[in-house]
């Protein structure tokens, strides 16, 4: 049930526009991601950093990387914990980000599997990822059949993830994505305000 639930949870914001088209970059072959957070773990703030390979699945490692050049993971809120499953966030602090990145990318294929660590796109179903990301907290070998195709890997911090507060207990699809999407963090943390986010992500040289 949970992993209906994933997909369902996942969707994608499809009531805006046509977005802004984002700059043409280089993408490296394999790149680390630094997601510093305001999790606490031993008195000291915690950072996240994955590794991204282009080569687990090309599409969605040029997606997070324009994503993360964009600045549009900073104060993003981790907004769905389903406890030994996933942690997922990657619907942004300002709704006018959230717009700007709504145009999907198509699938990639499965190279490596939703093993306990790896990073990957959300999505609703068929060619529909955008921004959304969860962090598997085990192995979720089943999600290969449904096409979520991992990026990367958790190098750093998985202590932290497992830290990050439930913004809804018992209720495993998370905040309303729709008001989040639409109303940003302003809304969110007048509704959290325990909710933790991503206080800046960047692409360590």
């Amino acid at each position: 049930m949970r992993h209906a639930v994933c997909a369902v949870a996942a969707f994608v914001v499809g009531i805006y526009g046509v977005g802004v088209a984002a700059q043409e970059l280089m993408v490296p072959e394999v790149f680390t991601i630094v997601f510093e957070t305001d999790i606490m773990l031993d008195g000291k703030l915690q950072d996240v950093v994955v590794n991204v390979t282009k080569g687990f699945a090309p599409l969605g490692a040029e997606q997070i990387y324009k994503l993360v050049k964009d600045g549009f993971y900073d104060g993003a809120c981790i907004f769905r914990v389903v406890p030994d499953f996933v942690v997922q966030f990657g619907l942004a602090a300002d709704p006018r980000m959230t717009e700007k990145w709504a145009i999907p990318i198509l699938d990639d294929p499965i190279e490596v599997s939703n093993e306990e660590s790896t990073i990957t796109f959300a999505a609703a179903g068929p060619d529909t990822r955008t921004t959304q990301l969860f962090i598997n907290l085990k192995d979720n070998k089943e999600l290969d059949a449904q096409n979520f195709a991992p990026i990367g890997q958790v190098i750093k911090g998985m202590d932290a993830i497992r830290l990050a507060y439930n913004p809804t207990p018992g209720k495993p699809g998370g905040v309303d994505q729709y008001q989040y999407a639409t109303k940003g963090n302003a809304w969110l943390k007048s509704k959290v305000p325990r909710i933790n986010q991503i206080t800046r992500a960047f692409i360590r040289d």
